[in-house]
């Protein structure tokens, strides 16, 4: 055993795997099996006391901390790391009163949904079930409930955190105004998050799912989603979608290799209200699916029926100035038959994502009204390299109606900090990192500095 893996041992109660170890091989892996991971080593911790050892640890034997809860948005960034493990942090604890939350850092949005939901509340959840909610509010969190609310790291009001030095801290807006900024929405290079306090948001009725038609459809489907949008209220979200149906075991087996184009919504309020909303998709003759229905929130990760399993691939996001005839002309032209990517997908922003959030945030305004976002599955390294050039080639077909601006969990492969943030968050962002973790103890899936 050599000094580095025996002084680890003793510093943390938690599992520690390091390479030769019979589980190191899966414990290291993220969720997005095309990124290789190189850590040093990976350990599980118990509780916000175990993470405290591992970053004392690291900081005086000069290593380097990852915390990565579920394994999303994983880069190479994080060879030679510690990489921490969160899953054992799983407590949930709901004020219904004050509509609040303390979540620990190994909580999935599922988890939170159900619990929420017993209340009529909710948070601020993606499409996914599975992603932790720590990694995706930190890097701010741009989901369903965006228009009507804002950024995830927006309703945050406090953080559990340890610090550089290994010490623990509840971190609010006025305990550390530039901490706490810097985590709303500056991703995971500040701190190890061991838990947030979270505002919720009242939704006793929840009225969404899928429509889907042949791939054909497509120019008919996108002229009925800018119509919706363009006078769509703040509680209603819609997300177009092309997409070619993966055969993996992971996918439905009546939809593998199959190829259509979706509409999915959610809409806080009932039945009767979402239907006139969304009435106009219904004059498009061809619909295979409607799984459209009052739903539990815990129901939410299901609409889009992404995987639950890991999966390798590679994606990227750009946002658009608009929709229009020209922005859909050559979306449907450069997409075409997206094989061999998975879905390419134009969500709708605006509301109050388009504003400040209350209490401030790295995560800012967005003025830029639709997201495009694309992903591939990859197979093998020649299926790699064919999903990366069509993610370039959409690009690059798409640039003039492209900001170049993304948010942080919509950087690609090699894509850096520079392109989520306007140059003064980023230079902040910089100056509080250095300031704050002077000998780079923590790193993040993606680093502001890079």
């Amino acid at each position: 055993m050599s000094n580095f893996e025996a002084d680890l041992r003793r510093a943390v109660r938690g599992r520690v795997l390091v390479p030769g170890d019979d589980d190191f091989e899966a414990a290291r892996l993220p969720w997005n099996r095309a990124v290789d991971q190189q850590v040093r080593a990976v350990v599980e911790i118990e509780d916000a006391a175990d993470a405290a050892a591992v970053v004392r640890y690291a900081k005086q034997a000069g290593h380097a901390v990852a915390a990565q809860p579920s394994g999303h948005g994983a880069t190479t960034r994080l060879d030679g790391t510690i990489l921490v493990r969160t899953g054992r942090l799983r407590g949930v604890e709901i004020q219904p009163e004050q509509r609040t939350a303390r979540v620990e850092a190994g909580v999935q949005w599922g988890e939170l949904l159900s619990a929420t939901g017993k209340h009529g509340l909710t948070g601020l959840p993606g499409s996914s079930p599975v992603v932790s909610v720590t990694g995706y509010t930190l890097g701010g969190g741009l989901g369903w409930f965006a228009r009507r609310h804002g950024w995830a790291s927006g309703a945050v009001r406090a953080f559990e955190v340890v610090d550089a030095d290994g010490e623990a801290l509840r971190v609010t807006a006025d305990s550390d105004p530039d901490l706490f900024w810097a985590l709303r929405g500056g991703g995971g290079d500040f701190a190890l998050v061991t838990a947030m306090e979270l505002d919720l948001h009242p939704a006793p009725l929840l009225y969404g799912g899928r429509m889907l038609w042949p791939a054909e459809r497509a120019p008919e489907v996108l002229a009925a989603y800018r119509e919706v949008t363009s006078t769509a209220p703040a509680e209603l979200t819609a997300w177009f979608t092309m997409v070619k149906f993966p055969p993996l075991p992971q996918v439905p087996e009546p939809l593998r290799g199959l190829s259509g184009v979706a509409v999915d919504s959610t809409f806080l309020g009932g039945e009767e209200e979402g239907r006139d909303l969304l009435r106009r998709f219904e004059d498009i003759p061809g619909m295979m699916l409607d799984t459209r229905a009052v739903m539990p929130l815990d129901a939410l990760g299901g609409i889009c029926a992404e995987p639950t399993q890991p999966v390798p691939g590679a994606g990227r996001g750009e946002l658009l100035t608009g929709l229009g005839d020209a922005v859909g002309a050559d979306l449907l032209a450069a997409a075409g038959d997206i094989a061999p990517l998975a879905s390419v997908q134009v969500r709708h922003l605006g509301g109050a994502v388009s504003r400040p959030a209350d209490g401030g945030g790295a995560a800012g305004p967005i003025a830029e009204p639709y997201l495009l976002g694309m992903i591939g599955p990859i197979m093998s390294p020649e299926s790699g390299q064919a999903v990366a050039a069509r993610l370039a080639d959409i690009a690059r077909a798409m640039a003039p109606h492209t900001t170049g601006r993304k948010p942080l969990t919509y950087l690609g492969g090699g894509e850096t900090a520079v392109s989520a943030f306007d140059p003064d968050t980023l230079a902040r962002l910089r100056e509080i990192k250095r300031r704050r973790d002077p000998a780079g103890v923590f790193r993040s899936n993606q680093s502001v500095l890079a």
